[in-house]
Protein backbone atom coordinates (compact mmCIF):
# COMPACT_ATOMS: atom_id res chain seq x y z
CA UNK A 1 0.00 0.00 0.00
CA UNK A 2 1.19 3.41 -1.11
CA UNK A 3 2.00 6.02 1.62
CA UNK A 4 -0.29 9.33 1.85
CA UNK A 5 3.31 11.13 0.73
CA UNK A 6 3.42 8.92 -2.44
CA UNK A 7 -0.36 9.21 -3.20
CA UNK A 8 0.32 13.07 -2.88
CA UNK A 9 3.13 13.41 -5.29
CA UNK A 10 1.28 10.47 -7.49
CA UNK A 11 -1.79 13.51 -7.58
CA UNK A 12 0.65 15.99 -8.02
CA UNK A 13 1.86 14.47 -11.30
CA UNK A 14 -1.31 13.60 -13.02
CA UNK A 15 -2.78 17.24 -11.53
CA UNK A 16 0.39 19.08 -13.59
CA UNK A 17 -0.37 17.10 -16.77
CA UNK A 18 -3.56 17.80 -16.48
CA UNK A 19 -3.75 21.50 -16.46
CA UNK A 20 -0.86 21.40 -18.79
CA UNK A 21 -3.08 19.62 -21.45
CA UNK A 22 -6.09 21.49 -20.32
CA UNK A 23 -4.51 24.72 -21.68
CA UNK A 24 -2.88 22.98 -24.36
CA UNK A 25 -3.75 23.58 -28.03
CA UNK A 26 -1.90 21.50 -30.73
CA UNK A 27 0.40 20.09 -27.95
CA UNK A 28 1.44 23.53 -27.16
CA UNK A 29 0.98 25.76 -24.45
CA UNK A 30 1.25 29.76 -23.44
CA UNK A 31 2.28 30.42 -19.97
CA UNK A 32 -0.54 32.11 -18.06
CA UNK A 33 1.71 35.25 -16.65
CA UNK A 34 4.38 36.17 -19.38
CA UNK A 35 2.97 34.33 -22.57
CA UNK A 36 6.22 32.34 -23.64
CA UNK A 37 4.61 29.64 -25.70
CA UNK A 38 6.52 25.96 -25.52
CA UNK A 39 5.96 22.32 -25.61
CA UNK A 40 3.24 20.78 -23.02
CA UNK A 41 5.44 18.60 -21.75
CA UNK A 42 8.95 18.76 -22.88
CA UNK A 43 8.97 22.51 -23.21
CA UNK A 44 9.66 23.45 -19.87
CA UNK A 45 6.23 24.33 -18.46
CA UNK A 46 4.85 23.51 -15.53
CA UNK A 47 1.57 23.71 -13.19
CA UNK A 48 1.84 27.03 -11.50
CA UNK A 49 -0.05 27.45 -8.27
CA UNK A 50 -1.51 30.88 -7.60
CA UNK A 51 -1.94 29.88 -4.40
CA UNK A 52 0.79 28.23 -3.10
CA UNK A 53 1.04 24.19 -3.51
CA UNK A 54 1.40 24.17 0.68
CA UNK A 55 -2.05 25.36 1.60
CA UNK A 56 -4.27 21.85 0.95
CA UNK A 57 -7.47 23.38 0.09
CA UNK A 58 -6.31 25.22 -3.29
CA UNK A 59 -3.68 22.97 -4.29
CA UNK A 60 -6.09 21.18 -6.62
CA UNK A 61 -8.33 23.68 -7.56
CA UNK A 62 -8.52 23.91 -11.30
CA UNK A 63 -9.13 27.62 -10.85
CA UNK A 64 -5.94 27.87 -8.81
CA UNK A 65 -3.64 26.25 -11.43
CA UNK A 66 -2.82 27.16 -14.93
CA UNK A 67 0.47 26.86 -16.49
CA UNK A 68 3.14 28.63 -16.34
CA UNK A 69 6.88 28.78 -17.60
CA UNK A 70 9.64 27.51 -15.57
CA UNK A 71 11.09 31.25 -15.30
CA UNK A 72 7.75 32.72 -14.10
CA UNK A 73 6.98 29.56 -11.80
CA UNK A 74 10.15 28.93 -9.86
CA UNK A 75 12.43 32.07 -10.20
CA UNK A 76 9.94 34.86 -10.45
CA UNK A 77 7.82 33.57 -7.66
CA UNK A 78 5.28 32.38 -9.72
CA UNK A 79 4.56 36.29 -10.63
CA UNK A 80 1.29 36.36 -8.50
CA UNK A 81 0.53 39.94 -9.49
CA UNK A 82 0.17 39.18 -13.08
CA UNK A 83 -1.31 35.40 -12.08
CA UNK A 84 -4.09 37.28 -9.75
CA UNK A 85 -5.68 39.75 -12.46
CA UNK A 86 -5.07 37.21 -15.34
CA UNK A 87 -7.66 34.58 -12.79
CA UNK A 88 -10.05 37.73 -12.64
CA UNK A 89 -10.13 38.34 -16.10
CA UNK A 90 -10.48 34.27 -16.93
CA UNK A 91 -12.76 33.73 -14.05
CA UNK A 92 -14.46 36.89 -13.45
CA UNK A 93 -13.18 39.65 -10.82
CA UNK A 94 -13.13 38.65 -7.50
CA UNK A 95 -11.68 34.75 -8.31
CA UNK A 96 -8.25 35.50 -6.97
CA UNK A 97 -9.80 37.16 -3.78
CA UNK A 98 -11.91 33.90 -3.32
CA UNK A 99 -8.74 31.92 -3.98
CA UNK A 100 -7.35 33.63 -1.44
CA UNK A 101 -9.49 33.08 1.59
CA UNK A 102 -10.11 29.47 0.29
CA UNK A 103 -6.23 28.85 0.92
CA UNK A 104 -6.59 29.53 4.23
CA UNK A 105 -9.20 27.08 4.91
CA UNK A 106 -8.15 23.79 6.91
CA UNK A 107 -8.65 20.74 4.43
CA UNK A 108 -6.64 17.07 4.81
CA UNK A 109 -6.87 14.95 2.45
CA UNK A 110 -7.93 11.28 3.05
CA UNK A 111 -6.25 8.10 1.36
CA UNK A 112 -9.27 7.26 -0.20
CA UNK A 113 -9.71 10.85 -1.39
CA UNK A 114 -6.03 10.49 -3.34
CA UNK A 115 -7.02 7.37 -5.12
CA UNK A 116 -10.06 8.81 -6.22
CA UNK A 117 -8.33 12.33 -7.96
CA UNK A 118 -5.59 9.64 -9.33
CA UNK A 119 -7.96 7.76 -10.67
CA UNK A 120 -10.27 10.59 -11.98
CA UNK A 121 -6.94 12.48 -13.22
CA UNK A 122 -5.36 9.48 -14.86
CA UNK A 123 -8.94 9.39 -16.90
CA UNK A 124 -9.10 12.89 -18.06
CA UNK A 125 -5.59 12.98 -19.23
CA UNK A 126 -6.23 10.13 -21.03
CA UNK A 127 -9.30 11.37 -22.41
CA UNK A 128 -8.08 14.90 -23.24
CA UNK A 129 -4.69 13.38 -25.28
CA UNK A 130 -7.48 11.61 -27.31
CA UNK A 131 -9.48 14.57 -27.87
CA UNK A 132 -6.48 17.01 -28.73
CA UNK A 133 -5.13 14.32 -31.17
CA UNK A 134 -1.33 14.22 -28.98
CA UNK A 135 1.27 11.72 -27.55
Amino acid sequence: MKSISKLKKELDKWFSLYIRLRDSQNGLVQCFTCGKVAHYKKGGMQCGHFQSRRFMATRYDEQNCSAQCVACNMFRAGEQYRFALAIDAKYGDGTADELQFKARQTMKFTRADYEEKISYYKSVVKKLKKEKGIE
